[in-house]
């Protein structure tokens, strides 16, 4: 049964917004009460934080969909909708976020550093915050936005001061079993170690972690073996060391062409040739073993490498290689560029920045692209002419229907605002008209300035009043 997983493709979905609500006060006595209508709560994100608990990504691979869920609709009475819940997904120290494409979207590392990969959706407004001394009874509310709904991939990438890279079988797992107290698995068969294996050596007044990575071979680089796997974990590492096999039975190989090798297909995979490199020359305590470590040494040494004689069984030149990488690791951390408080930089946008664009297709179709269009053709409810005509008085006020204009179109041409795969398109009129105009202006109830029948009958009595008098008046005159 799998236990390790270092790459899965995750499928995410931040919660919707819930709706505005369209509401009208009722209480006794009150007829004309305002509108009331709450505002829809905002959708759940979808958030990455990193946890030192977690070790693999093995959770994710059994249950790739993850989705937050939605804003709460709101109420009459002026009642909000209530928040969706945010969704914290933890993962291991060192998961690094990409999208299909394989760019990079975050690099999650140190504990409690945190990526939102999925945006909530925006509440909708209801009426009441729709009103205006212009529109003093809005008919309409507007519509929760959708939230982000995207796949992303995650990829591990061990967090470790110094890898252990070479042939199956070469002794790394035994090595970091006596530099450490981590326990993985030994065995006298290739490819024992199927997961990279972490420890934390201490030596002298510095503590550093090490990394058994599974065995490598020619074309590991390209897929061959388990290599591609896992060679992503050596990135992080400030230090490489080659454990090279002394005492290995098979003809064809020998400590310098296993190193040549094992260094191909690290140049071939590419990023790690600015680190400090040892060599450890493993299971001296064979008598063969021994013989060919000190025929093969002076060769090494010529080449520009520091050489270690060690045998893990034996426990023989350990301190001297525990205390060498300690040194490496404490020149590779003093030489890393001291990490800056992270700049917060606030960049305005101009002035005379519309925010969208109007572009013309080979189709004769005019195409609106734009943050805000976009947003408010999401919120609209096209079955409702009194929201429609409230989105053409917003396209009109940011100045969508003078592009238009610009851009050479004319009454009947179509238009579309949004992506290609999710716009809507109508026929374009200048000074557009819905219909809800005929009612008056755009989310005003006549109900307002309708004359009531009790202030009706009141008029009608004083003006008997004052017909009377006048009446009088002349009669009293002759």
């Amino acid at each position: 049964m799998t236990t390790f997983v270092d790459r899965v493709e995750l499928h995410i979905a931040a919660g919707n917004g819930g709706h505005g609500c369209a509401s009208v006060h009722r209480e006794k006595f009150k007829p004309l009460g305002g509108p009331d209508g709450g505002n829809g709560g905002r959708g759940g994100d979808v958030v990455l934080t990193v946890d030192q608990s977690v070790t693999t990504l093995l959770e994710y691979h059994h249950s790739p969909h993850r989705k937050a869920t939605n804003g709460k609709p709101g109420e009459g009475g002026n009642r909000s909708g209530k928040d969706g819940q945010d969704l914290v997904l933890p993962v291991p120290d060192g998961t690094v976020v990409l999208d299909k494409a394989g760019n990079v979207l975050a690099d999650l590392v140190g504990h409690g550093t945190t990526y939102v990969a999925g945006q909530g959706g925006r509440g909708g407004l209801g009426n009441a915050a729709l009103a205006s001394a212009r529109r003093k009874a809005p008919g309409f509310a507007l519509l929760g936005e959708p939230g982000d709904l995207q796949d992303i991939v995650l990829e591990l990438k061990t967090v470790a001061d110094v890898a252990l890279v070479g042939y199956p079988s070469a002794g790394k797992s035994s090595l970091i079993s006596v530099l450490s107290a981590a326990k993985p698995k030994i065995a006298d068969y290739p490819f024992t170690t199927l997961v990279p294996n972490l420890g934390v050596v201490t030596a002298g007044s510095t503590v550093y972690t090490i990394a058994d990575v599974p065995g490598l071979i020619p074309g590991a680089s390209q897929g061959r073996g388990l290599g591609l796997e896992f060679l992503r974990h050596v990135e992080r590492c400030s230090v490489l060391v080659h454990v090279l096999d002394t005492a290995t039975l098979e003809s064809d190989r020998d400590p310098a062409s296993d190193l040549d090798i094992i260094e191909a297909e690290l140049r071939e995979y590419g990023g790690l040739d600015d680190r400090p490199r040892l060599v450890v020359l493993n299971k001296i305590d064979v008598p063969d073993g021994k013989d060919l470590a000190e025929m093969v040494r002076p060769d090494l040494e010529a080449r520009g490498y520091r050489v270690f004689e060690v045998s893990a069984v034996a426990h023989m030149g350990l301190k001297e290689l525990s205390f060498a990488l300690a040194d490496l690791v404490a020149k590779a951390r003093a030489a890393r560029p001291q990490e800056e408080a992270t700049r917060i930089v606030i960049r305005p946008k101009a002035v005379d920045d519309a925010g969208f664009t109007v572009t013309l297709e080979e189709d004769g179709l005019f195409r609106v692209r734009g943050e805000k269009p976009e947003r408010w053709v999401r919120q609209t409810d096209f079955n409702n002419d009194e929201a429609v005509g409230y989105l053409a008085d917003r396209l009109n006020r940011l100045g969508v229907e003078d592009e238009l204009m610009k851009a050479g179109a004319r009454a009947g041409d179509g238009v579309a605002i949004g992506p290609e795969d999710n716009a809507v398109v109508f026929d374009w009129e200048p000074s557009m008209s819905t219909g809800a105009e005929m009612l008056g202006r755009r989310g005003e109830d006549h109900r307002f300035e309708a004359p009531r029948p009790a202030a009706q009958r009141r008029r009608d009595r004083q003006a008997e009043r004052d017909e009377a008098d006048r009446e009088f008046d002349e009669f009293d005159a002759f």
